[in-house]
């Protein structure tokens, strides 16, 4: 399978327990084959369901998979395998960045650095010794930024804490497992291996997941409706997170932006500032440093915290996640008959967000099913209003006959 680049077999025999590192009187693994054959697909298929060592493989000439597709000139093979190769090495224990960005948990990082933050803010603008105290109307505004910060801390919490979606995994005992049991005795009446969609296989979780999920290499679970994975909530955003992520970020935005204006303001109307301007400089940087401090952090936080925001207020209302965002040229189910993009699960901007709001999720219904079925309810509404109708001339055909005999 590997040879000939059928990466569907390949998934299904991972999915069967197959063994990926097995070598031939050659020496040859699977993904040294594929890598001979220049099948990409069959080689992503075997990396991603791999560990590091089966890139480390040598044959009988000593030569591993990245080294054969770069005798055999297959530069895009070479390439993916390479790096490949390079992330598994590094991403564990390296120097590669993101790799470890991954992998390390830095809630606890953010959480203390909100906190200090919101400390900062309390002591140096709202009971600074040297601003005039705050005003009633005033004081509520700046004051709602601290309850917003914390309302959206909790959620933080439960955001890093709660299930994103995972779907159980279905790891089969091949030691306990009956000779006569099939394998796929809960996945063969799956409508999406019936219908040939085999890459919704997981060789890993051994599950045949929706078609909206994916595997995080991450948390090394299948997540429902994965967004992505956030090192800084460190957790999968998924189906049953994603209220709580955006929400999150709707009072983070919304706090950063009334703390930032109460901070201005009140270094603006400072009393006991000079009138000129390098001396008025000179004043804020001796007794408003931590005011200043808190407001570059603020307005740094904010522009970043903003932009994600908008970027997944925006895919909400078209109920498509980061991930087919990134993948949308991969996903066949994003491509309609022209092959252009279409999002099947986009039942209008409306209807979007008064479902992710109300419910916490939108469901994974396309948008051409639920025309049906208000067709079919418009069309049988029809038949029923014919049929009384036409009830209704049938009556007033019996009645005629008596009525007109009995004016003349």
């Amino acid at each position: 399978a590997a040879y000939k680049g059928f990466a569907d077999c390949i998934r299904l025999l991972l999915f069967l327990d197959a063994r990926r590192g097995r070598q031939d009187k050659e020496g040859c693994t699977p993904l040294h084959w594929a890598a001979i054959r220049s099948n990409l697909e069959a080689c992503t298929v075997l990396v991603q369901a791999g560990k590091k060592e089966d890139l480390m493989v040598t044959d009988n000439g000593g030569l591993t998979p990245e080294q054969l597709a770069s005798d055999k000139n297959h530069r895009e093979v070479a390439i993916f395998l390479g790096n490949a190769r390079r992330l598994s090495g590094k991403g564990c224990g390296g120097n590669n960045s993101f790799g470890q960005l991954s992998k390390l948990r830095l809630a606890p990082i953010l959480w203390c650095s909100s906190l200090l933050l919101m400390v900062t803010y309390i002591q140096s603008v709202l009971m600074a010794p040297y601003l005039p105290r705050l005003t009633a109307g005033f004081g509520l505004l700046a004051w709602s930024g601290v309850f917003l910060a914390s309302a959206g801390l909790v959620l933080f919490y439960r955001c890093s804490r709660k299930d994103p979606g995972y779907i159980r995994m279905n790891v089969h005992d091949l030691q306990n497992m009956k000779d006569d049991e099939p394998l796929l005795k809960i996945e063969r009446n799956n409508p999406a291996l019936l219908a040939g969609n085999w890459s919704q296989l997981c060789v890993t979780c051994k599950i045949v997941r929706p078609l909206r999920a994916k595997h995080c290499s991450i948390c090394n679970r299948c997540v429902e409706q994965f967004d992505h994975h956030c090192p800084w909530v460190s957790n999968c955003i998924g189906k049953k997170n994603k209220w709580d992520f955006f929400l999150f970020l709707v009072l983070e935005v919304s706090a950063m932006l009334i703390t930032g204006g109460v901070t201005i303001t009140r270094i603006l109307t400072d009393p006991m500032a000079p009138s000129s301007f390098l001396q008025w400089m000179n004043h804020a940087g001796i007794h408003h440093i931590s005011a200043i401090s808190f407001l570059i952090m603020d307005f740094l936080l904010f522009f970043g915290v903003a932009s994600l925001t908008a970027v997944q207020a925006s895919q909400i209302s078209q109920n498509i996640t980061t991930n087919e965002m990134a993948n949308v040229m991969r996903y066949s189910y994003l491509r309609g008959a022209g092959g252009l993009f279409k999002n099947p699960y986009d039942h209008g901007c409306r209807k979007n967000c008064t479902d992710f709001l109300f419910k916490g999720y939108n469901e994974d219904v396309e948008a051409c099913e639920d025309i049906e079925h208000s067709k079919g309810i418009g069309v049988a509404q029809m038949l029923r209003n014919l049929k009384l109708q036409n009830g209704d001339s049938q009556s007033r055909k019996q009645k005629w006959p008596s009525c007109y005999k009995c004016q003349f």
